[in-house]
C-alpha cells in the first residue's frame, strides 16, 4: 500500500480544487466558511497522511521508476508543510471575512483563491517527495504559479506587481539551475548507465563525478534555488511579496522557502560524497554571510511590520547555508532542525501581524495605536515571534545561533566576529517593533473583534515555540539524525 502513497496523497488536493469549483458553479450562496471548510478538510487528511508516513519510519520508494521517494527528510518537511497549511486555512476563515466586509477582496474570487490555496499544498508535498531533480524543478517552478495567483486575489495593482516581480525573479533564476541539472545529467552518464536524476542514484555515484564540473553544476543550481529560499541578491522579489500578499498567504511561504533549502541540502549531501567539497562550501558560507549581511542592515531601514520579517526570513536563509558551509555535523543538524523552527517563528509572526492589519487597515508601524490594548493576542504574538527570530535565549533559534556560531569559532577570529555583528544588528528588528508599541494616540479607533479562528493559530504557534525553545524531545533529535544519517553528514 505504501508505493501507492503517491497517487492517494494527491487526491485529496484534486478533490478540493475540484470541489471548489463545483461548489461555485453549483450553489450560488456559497461563501467563504463553506470554501475554508474544504480547504481544512484537505490539511487535515494530508496532516493524517503525513502522520502516516511517519509512522512507516523507514524510505519507501513510491513508484516503479524512482521518481518519488519517501526518506526522513521528506517526510520531516511534509510534516511541517500540512501543520502550516492547516493552521493557514483555519486562520483563513476569519481572516477572508474581514477582507469580504472591507472589500479588500471580490467574493467572484474565492474559488481561485482556495483552488491555488489547496494546489499549492499538494505542489509542496509532492516538491519534497521527489526523488527526481528534474520533477523537483517542475514542483517549485508550479508553487511559484499558484503562490503569485494567491497574491493577486486582493483588489489592489500593488498586488500584481508584486505577483509579477516574484515569478520572474524565481523564474528567471530557475533557468540557471536548468542548466545546472543538465550539466549534473551529463556529469552522471559517466557514472551511471544511462545517467540519472534521481537523488539516490547520484548520492550513490557521486564520488566519481568530474569535481570541477560538478561545481559549475552545484553554483548554478544554487542560483534558482537560492532565490526560492530568499538568498542575496535574488530576494528582492520577497519584501514586497510577504508586504502585499493576505497574511493566511504570507504564512505558506515559510514552507515554500523551505522546499528551495530543501533541494540545497539535497545538493549539498550530493557535494558531501565527492570527496572534495572546498568550493561548495566556501561558496555557501560567502552568500550565506552576505544574505544574513544585507538582511540584518535592510531591517533597520523598514517601517512595514510585514517587511520587516520578510527580511528576518531571508537571514534564517543565510543562517542556514552558513550551517551547511561549515560541513559540521553538528552546524547541519541545527539547519535542519531550523526547517522545523523557522516556519512556525515566521507563522506566528504573519497571523499576528495581520490581526494588526485588521485593527488598523495598515502595515505601517505609525499607523499602531496602543497594540496591547486593541489586541492583547497579536500583541503579545509578535513580541514572542520577534524575540524567537532575533535569537533570545530560551527560544529556537538561540539554539541554532549558538551551535553554529560554537562551529564558527574554529574558523578565523574576524569571520566569527563579522558574522555576529550582522547577528547583533539584525536583533534590532525588536527596537523598531517597540516604537509601535510605545506610541499613544488620542482618537477612538474601533476595536476588530477577533474571531476565534484567528486566535487558535495564534496560539498553537506560541506553544510551540517556547516547547522547542525549553526541551528539544529525544524522537526530534532521533529524527534529526537520522536525515543526518541518510543524507551522509553525521559525525
Amino acid at each position: 500500500m505504501a508505493e501507492n502513497i503517491i497517487w492517494i496523497s494527491g487526491i485529496p488536493a484534486l478533490l478540493s480544487s475540484g470541489l471548489v469549483l463545483l461548489v461555485s458553479r453549483c450553489f450560488k450562496r456559497a461563501g467563504n466558511h463553506h470554501y475554508s471548510l474544504l480547504a481544512i478538510i484537505q490539511a487535515v487528511i494530508y496532516m493524517g497522511l503525513s502522520i502516516w508516513m511517519a509512522s512507516l519510519n523507514r524510505p519507501v520508494e513510491l513508484s516503479g521508476n524512482g521518481y518519488f521517494y519517501m526518506d526522513t527528510l521528506a517526510v520531516f518537511e511534509i510534516l511541517i508543510t500540512a501543520a502550516l497549511f492547516l493552521l493557514a486555512a483555519i486562520y483563513s476563515r476569519g481572516y477572508i471575512d474581514s477582507l469580504l466586509k472591507q472589500e479588500e477582496i471580490e467574493e467572484s474570487l474565492l474559488p481561485v483563491f482556495y483552488g491555488s490555496f489547496c494546489l499549492l499544498e499538494t505542489v509542496l508535498i509532492m516538491g519534497f517527495l521527489s526523488n527526481n531533480l528534474a520533477l523537483l524543478w517542475i514542483f517549485i517552478e508550479l508553487s511559484t504559479i499558484f503562490s503569485a495567483v494567491l497574491i493577486v486575489t486582493l483588489k489592489a495593482r500593488e498586488n500584481i506587481t508584486a505577483a509579477l516581480k516574484y515569478v520572474f525573479v524565481a523564474s528567471t533564476s530557475m533557468l540557471f539551475t536548468f542548466m545546472g541539472i543538465i550539466i549534473l545529467f551529463s556529469l552522471s552518464q559517466e557514472a551511471i548507465s544511462g545517467g540519472s536524476l534521481n537523488w539516490n542514484s547520484l548520492m550513490e555515484n557521486a564520488a566519481g563525478f568530474n569535481q570541477s564540473a560538478f561545481n559549475v553544476a552545484f553554483i548554478l543550481m544554487l542560483i534558482g534555488f537560492g532565490a526560492k529560499s530568499g538568498m542575496v541578491p535574488f530576494h528582492t522579489w520577497m519584501p514586497q511579496a510577504y508586504a502585499k500578499a493576505p497574511s493566511a498567504v504570507s504564512v505558506m511561504y515559510g514552507p515554500v522557502l523551505n522546499l528551495g533549502l530543501f533541494a540545497i541540502i539535497r545538493l549539498f549531501s550530493i557535494s558531501h560524497q565527492t570527496g572534495d567539497t572546498g568550493l561548495v562550501n566556501t561558496t555557501l558560507l560567502s552568500i550565506g554571510t552576505l544574505t544574513i549581511g544585507v538582511a540584518a542592515f535592510s531591517l533597520l531601514a523598514r517601517t512595514n511590520t510585514k517587511k520587516v520579517i520578510a527580511f528576518s526570513a531571508i537571514e534564517q536563509t543565510g543562517l542556514a547555508l552558513v550551517g551547511m558551509g561549515l560541513a559540521s555535523p553538528l552546524a547541519f543538524f541545527w539547519v535542519v532542525f531550523n526547517q522545523l523552527a523557522q516556519p512556525f517563528i515566521k507563522a506566528l509572526l504573519f497571523f499576528s501581524a495581520g490581526i494588526w492589519h485588521r485593527q488598523y487597515l495598515s502595515n505601517k508601524f505609525s499607523a499602531v495605536i496602543q497594540p496591547m490594548s486593541h489586541q492583547p493576542l497579536a500583541s503579545i504574538g509578535l513580541i514572542a515571534g520577534i524575540a524567537a527570530a532575533a535569537g533570545t535565549p530560551l527560544l529556537p533559534v538561540f539554539l541554532v545561533k549558538f551551535n553554529i556560531l560554537s562551529v564558527l569559532a574554529e574558523k578565523p577570529l574576524l569571520f566569527f566576529v563579522v558574522l555576529l555583528l550582522f547577528m547583533v544588528v539584525a536583533a534590532g528588528m525588536g527596537y523598531y517593533f517597540l516604537r509601535a508599541f510605545s506610541q499613544k494616540g488620542e482618537a477612538e479607533i474601533g476595536l476588530f473583534k477577533t474571531p476565534l479562528s484567528m486566535k487558535v493559530p495564534i496560539i498553537v504557534c506560541m506553544v510551540i515555540i517556547l516547547i522547542l525553545g525549553v526541551h528539544v524531545p529525544s524522537w526530534l533529535t532521533g529524527i534529526i539524525n537520522t536525515i543526518c544519517a541518510e543524507l551522509g553528514i553525521c559525525a
